[in-house]
């Protein structure tokens, strides 16, 4: 019996305690007659990493892109509350999905490549029902030769989301580290994150999984209701016929 898949990550409650709040709290509290700059940055970090404790405590899953932000978060706090100049926030956000984009490179030739986190994994695809299909088929080289190219698409995504952290970071944030001032211009950089950074990476992996299900339909003979996983089917065989 194959064992059950993690539990998903609740999607909303994640966009409101790594942007909706910590945003509000950076660009209502930071004034000297509230929390005062520093202060309200440290409670606004305190949500997003609150946030990361509480998600691995409920999924008991952890990895190591979740790791890297979870430590970009406190580097965020770290270099304000140091009050370093603007540009290194801006090597730190461009050095974020570099360093993952370069590992899900690194990996592609390993066991146990890291493109399988992103698009190949049980949380969207029945992984033991596609595997049995292209052991039948002896259609694992192809295969690979597919996650590869989905692979290549995934760390286009992630290097060209650093040029644009890089530049987003560069643009806005001006003013001195640990201003009122500042703390505001950082909340408008976690906001214009998703629309200018975060939305065009996505649509860049959906494309990976797009063609790597059109192929895993080709090589295996599967439908696309086989594919995807679901916890209402057995899994680990193929379809007879």
């Amino acid at each position: 019996m194959s064992s059950a898949p993690a539990k998903k990550e609740n999607l909303l409650l994640n966009l409101v305690c790594t942007i909706a709040v910590p945003s509000l709290i950076l660009s209502k509290l930071s004034a000297p007659g509230r929390l005062g700059p520093e202060l309200a940055l440290v409670v606004a970090l305190l949500f997003p990493l609150g946030y990361g404790a509480w998600d691995f405590a409920q999924r008991r899953k952890f990895n190591f892109v979740a790791g890297i932000g979870f430590a970009s978060t406190l580097l965020t706090g770290g270099f304000a509350l140091a009050k370093v100049e603007g540009i290194w926030f801006a090597v730190k956000e461009a050095s974020v999905p570099a360093v993952i984009g370069l590992m899900v490179l690194l990996s592609t030739k390993s066991k146990r490549p890291l493109i399988r986190e992103f698009i190949y994994n049980d949380q969207v695809i029945d992984v033991p029902r596609v595997d049995a299909a292209l052991e039948a088929r002896g259609a694992r080289p192809q295969f690979d030769k597919l996650m590869a190219r989905a692979g290549g698409l995934v760390t286009a995504s992630f290097f060209i989301s650093a040029v644009l952290n890089f530049l987003l970071a560069r643009w806005l944030l001006t003013a001195p580290t640990g201003s009122e001032e500042f703390n505001d211009q950082l909340s408008k950089m976690n906001i214009l994150s998703w629309p200018i950074i975060v939305l065009p990476s996505t649509g860049m992996m959906m494309w990976a999984l797009w063609g790597l299900m059109a192929g895993i339909k080709e090589l295996t003979g599967l439908g696309m209701e086989d594919i995807l996983h679901s916890a209402e089917k057995p899994a680990g065989k193929p379809p007879a016929g």
